[in-house]
């Protein structure tokens, strides 16, 4: 695993009439504070990506469908240097991938439907704290 990611299980709790999914508490690893959350979907078979967050820290949940998230380290000196982490989200494998700074990260939908993502994020969305990259920068087999 990439060195400073986090995958922490995260409980479903059967309720009559629907589940109760945890997503963060403040007490939680991976934690750092609180700057917004929001939802983004994913179309099957899309891909987006790839991004890398100077300063925001991403706590990804995906409560409905399946997504594959791969992280590419390409930190100068990092134990983990250009090496992959890849992690597939889904109910079946609940839980809240964090992500620190300074990583690029892309996703792509794999469910026959649409797919839903909460990040729970360390700060307000800048755009000018983040990189892009178009897919083809980094060589990586998405098949």
């Amino acid at each position: 695993m990439i060195d400073g990611v986090m995958f922490t299980p995260l409980s479903i709790i059967d309720t009559k009439g629907g589940d109760v999914l945890h997503a963060m508490k403040s007490g939680d690893p991976g934690f750092n504070g609180f700057g917004e959350s929001y939802f983004s979907t994913i179309i099957p078979g899309a891909i987006k990506g790839w991004k890398l967050h100077n300063e925001m820290v991403l706590n990804l949940v995906v409560p409905v469908g399946c997504i594959r998230f791969v992280i590419f380290d390409d930190r100068k000196g990092s134990k983990t240097e250009g090496e992959f982490s890849e992690f597939l989200l889904s109910r079946k494998n609940y839980g809240r991938l964090t992500i620190p700074v300074n990583l690029w990260v892309g996703f792509q939908g794999l469910d026959s439907k649409d797919s839903l993502l909460l990040n729970i994020a360390n700060i307000q969305h800048d755009s000018h704290e983040s990189q892009s990259k178009e897919l083809n920068e980094i060589n990586y087999d998405w098949s």
